[in-house]
């Protein structure tokens, strides 16, 4: 293949001999190793060319350095402090600054008059204001808005010549001084040769300073545009049609170089893909069909997917070589930072500063970050457990810095002396990043070779920080310090070392400039993405911007199609991936530039792929009963199952095998929120609280009013001993405490009502009774003890109640039961523990059936319709309410099947395959 370095290596050698006065200009750095490369192979002797990118081409011009956007922003910030009698804070000025940089930077790109621009806008907004009738009203807002476009240009008079003091600035004021200053470098240049190699759009700038070097006649430029897009209206060549057409040079020369590549025979295949992961492990096996990659470029037109591009690279690949840089908000280290200002931050937003209390999640994240973490073993155990251990034991929801110090003491003490500070109250900015320096030293220290190369960057970006403070002391608060910090974070990578001229190439879009490949693969060539969407963030409306002659996003879209085609000129396999799915930005529609390739070309294959499904059977959990399970389901046996086990082990026989054979628990954490579970407990307390001194008593209106005035104390004391240490006085935790002392509140409503018709008459017989009894079963030899707790049994005119109290939502249906042989289906699961209990209750007195007995469930969420009852009808108006030892001996014949099952040898326990929850 040849490429276009080659083609125009080629037509420089044929007219210049030596290289010891000739300078080379290419777009990109990158570029500028590959035609060192091929001129090398193209001579045997003498000096190689200077090889220069565009962006150096042009300090040289105006004597001038680019300086970064965290400095260029405390300099602009310093001048405006001076030109502003109410200036912003400096986080609110850094919200708008960066885009009035970026509109200064193209206005002088574009050798924009600023005077007329500014005037212009501010007379637009003037006019916006302006009524016949003078009733136009300005809102503080608008006021503030209008002002500050009357400024402008005042603003960009000052810093402009402030940067011009310092001789350095943004890019922009470097074109600038390079357009006043190119007469004067090219008399003092005359005797070099200059080639500038590769270019296509070129801002304002940039066409004068070529255009004054081509009629120096000591300079060439070598256009990389094939005759398809320059010889008709694509818009790929627009930009050098414009130039052939209104540049003087063009009148009389021609362009160099129009090749006629793309028509050649090519491999294309156009691949859909759903979701950008299957599109990158596609790409992946591509290469792996590649027998050598020195030939063969992957384009990613998303960057961001870099991370997961290189964990999907195939083995084959022996050797790469990565353009874009390794973004460092995606390395490990960037999150502990973020921790450590988070720990701070919240502080203050949850108004615990003057207690110097912290989060404890901030503080358990921090302390479990694999960097720290790392560094508190004692032995094989570590102080980061141990304090976990004891936040989630005590429910400890704000941790202060004595606690976490008690825990220290065993750590080394240079550790002590790094980790512990970070606890100190924040005093200033510069003592906070101090902290975070010294944590950077140490964690170097213990790091591998790529950790010490992004903590390595870290260092500098905070020394960078600390510098710029210490120099100016705009940085007040940490929130401004944190958005610093992201913006160092979004915009800084690291850069991979590697032999550029070897293997794979993978590279961002921009970085294709001049080069050429054999095989291309590009991936995310999905509208929104190549090209990019339209939004551009400036105080510039599109419409001056046109007036102007100001670059929008027409222009950039024709950079991206001539960035596309140019990739696929030479080339001759070609694979574009574009995402299928729509729940993604690029909305699943492919680029408009893979439509107009195939209006172009007919030789295109399409095909839309999906990941591959390996089909496996899935296989139910089964642990079978050997001896050992056998023998803890005997001491089970004896030590008693209770109602809800046995519900338990009906919906999951599994989780009751985790539960009752191997004895595990729910993982403990800190309840921040009250959980259900825990109101529930609250409330059941509660009601025993009230009616344990009335057991065996009947009850009257006036010991429930008495009960009602002691309520709200009651609940406030049994959060406190069951939601320890949390706090019921604000937010979601409020509302639950509210809701408890209302379900308590209301029944106690109900129960008055109830006993205000003096035909009632309420005995309470026992509250929250422990009930257990032992029953055999045919072909054991052994009992089985069932036990439980019954949450109430009172006599209501003569009937005799076993009450089961529920926070949550049960209805009448629940209760129904028809047909014993269904009880192990999920919804008679509270039927069976409410039989269950009246059959412990039976057992326990030695009950009189020849007296009515009920059971069922009162429902705090449905407290409206009572006490539910157990229902054996299928008549919904003649209801069959009453439990007699027959049903009572029928239920517990169902029961003995379930425990039979359970205890049966050859039964294992299998987790069934529609679980609900």
């Amino acid at each position: 293949m040849q490429s276009f370095i080659s083609d125009t290596l080629d037509s420089i050698l044929k007219t210049t001999k030596s290289f010891e006065d000739v300078e080379f200009i290419l777009p990109s750095q990158r570029a500028g190793v590959f035609v060192k490369k091929a001129l090398k192979d193209k001579i045997s002797t003498g000096f190689l060319p200077k090889i220069s990118n565009i962006g150096d081409f042009i300090e040289d011009v105006s004597g001038m350095k680019k300086a970064d956007s965290v400095q260029l922003l405390f300099y602009f910030y310093s001048i405006y402090k001076k030109e502003e009698p109410k200036p912003d804070t400096f986080d609110v000025f850094s919200s708008w600054a960066f885009t009035v940089l970026q509109d200064f930077n193209e206005i002088d790109q574009h050798l924009i008059n600023a005077r007329e621009i500014f005037v212009y806008l501010r007379d637009i907004h003037r006019l916006r204001k302006w009524s016949v009738s003078g009733t136009f009203q300005e809102t503080e807002l608008m006021k503030d808005h209008f002002a500050f476009m009357e400024k402008l240009h005042k603003l960009y008079t000052i810093f402009y010549e402030f940067l011009i003091s310092e001789k350095k600035g943004y890019q922009g004021v470097i074109y600038r001084e390079s357009v006043k200053l190119i007469d004067d470098y090219i008399l003092k240049n005359k005797k070099k040769k200059f080639f500038f190699i590769g270019f296509n759009a070129l801002n304002a700038a940039e066409e004068l300073l070529f255009q004054k070097m081509l009629e120096a006649k000591n300079t060439e430029v070598y256009w990389d545009i094939d005759q398809a897009f320059y010889e008709s209206n694509h818009q790929a060549g627009s930009f050098i049609r414009k130039y052939k057409t209104r540049w003087k040079y063009y009148q009389k020369n021609p362009i160099q170089t129009v090749a006629t590549h793309f028509s050649s025979p090519k491999n294309i295949q156009v691949i859909g893909a759903s979701k950008n992961i299957t599109q990158i492990k596609y790409a992946g096996e591509l290469l792996s069909k590649f027998s050598n990659h020195n030939n063969t470029a992957l384009v990613l037109a998303d960057e961001s997917l870099l991370p997961i591009t290189l964990n999907s690279l195939p083995e084959n690949v022996d050797a790469i070589n990565i353009t874009m840089g390794y973004p460092l908000k995606d390395v490990p280290t960037t999150s502990l930072l973020l921790i450590i200002f988070q720990l701070f931050i919240n502080q203050e937003k949850l108004q615990k500063k003057d207690h110097h209390l912290f989060y404890y999640k901030d503080v358990i994240a921090l302390l479990k970050h694999p960097a720290i973490y790392q560094l508190l073993y004692i032995e094989e155990h570590n102080i980061a457990d141990s304090i976990s251990e004891v936040i989630v034991a005590s429910n400890t929801t704000f941790v202060n810095q004595e606690k976490i110090t008690e825990f220290f003491t065993q750590i080394p003490i240079e550790t002590q002396n790094v980790i512990l500070p970070l606890f100190n109250p924040f005093t200033t900015v510069d003592d906070f990043l101090s902290r975070i320096l010294n944590v950077i030293i140490v964690l170097k220290e213990v790091a591998n070779e790529l950790e010490k190369e992004y903590l390595y960057r870290f260092f500098t970006a905070f020394i960078q920080l600390q510098n710029l403070h210490d120099t100016f002391n705009y940085i007040q608060d940490l929130k401004t310090l944190q958005q610093f910090f992201k913006q160092l974070i979004q915009s800084e990578s690291l850069s991979f070392q590697g032999e550029p001229l070897q293997g794979l190439q993978l590279m961002g879009v921009l970085e294709t400039r001049v080069l050429d490949f054999e095989n291309v693969i590009i991936t995310s060539v999905n509208e929104g993405v190549l090209p990019g969407n339209n939004q551009q963030n400036s105080f510039i409306p599109f419409d001056v911007k046109i007036e102007f002659g100001l670059p929008t996003y027409k222009e950039k879209d024709a950079l991206f199609s001539y960035h596309f085609f140019r990739l696929l000129q030479r080339a001759k396999n070609i694979y574009i991936l574009y995402n299928t799915e729509h729940d993604v930005f690029g909305s699943g529609e492919k680029s408009r530039f893979v439509t107009q390739l195939e209006m172009m070309r007919g030789d295109l294959k399409e095909e839309i792929i999906s990941p591959k499904i390996i089909t496996t059977v899935t296989q139910q959990k089964e642990i079978t009963k050997n001896k050992e399970v056998l023998e803890k389901l005997r001491e089970l046996a004896k030590k008693g199952i209770s109602p809800s086990a046995l519900t338990n082990y009906l919906y999951n026989p599994i989780a009751f095998y985790k539960q009752k054979i191997l004895k595990i628990k729910e993982f403990d954490d800190v309840e921040e929120t009250v959980a259900a579970n825990t109101m529930g407990t609250v409330v059941h307390d509660t009601l025993e609280a009230l009616y344990k001194p009335f057991e065996g008593k009947f009850i009257s209106v006036e010991i429930i009013t008495k009960m009602q005035q002691k309520t709200k104390e009651l609940i406030v004391f049994y959060f406190s001993e069951h939601f320890k240490n949390g706090d019921i006085s604000t937010g979601k935790n409020r509302l639950i405490f509210e809701v408890a002392n209302r379900f308590v509140i209301n029944f106690l409503k109900q129960e008055k009502e109830l006993l205000k018709d003096d035909n009632n008459q309420l005995k309470i017989i026992a509250t929250e009774q422990t009930l257990a009894t032992q029953i055999t079963i045919e072909g054991f030899d052994f009992p089985i003890k069932i036990h439980g707790q019954v949450d109430r049994i009172d006599e209501l005119n003569g009937v005799t109640r076993i009450i089961d109290y529920k926070t949550g939502k049960v209805d009448a249906l629940n209760l129904k039961v028809l047909d014993f042989s269904l009880l192990p289906e999920l919804k008679y699961h509270k039927a069976i523990q409410v039989m269950l209990y009246t059959f412990l209750y039976t057992q326990h007195t030695n009950y009189d059936f020849s007296k009515p007995l009920e059971a069922g469930i009162i429902s705090f969420k449905n407290l409206k319709n009572g006490f539910l009852k157990m229902n054996f009808s299928s008549n919904y108006k003649t209801p069959d309410n009453e439990i007699t030892e027959e049903k009572l001996e029928e239920f517990m014949h169902e029961i003995k099947e379930i425990l039979k099952d359970l205890y049966n040898p050859e039964t294992s326990f299998i987790e069934p395959t529609d679980l609900k929850y």
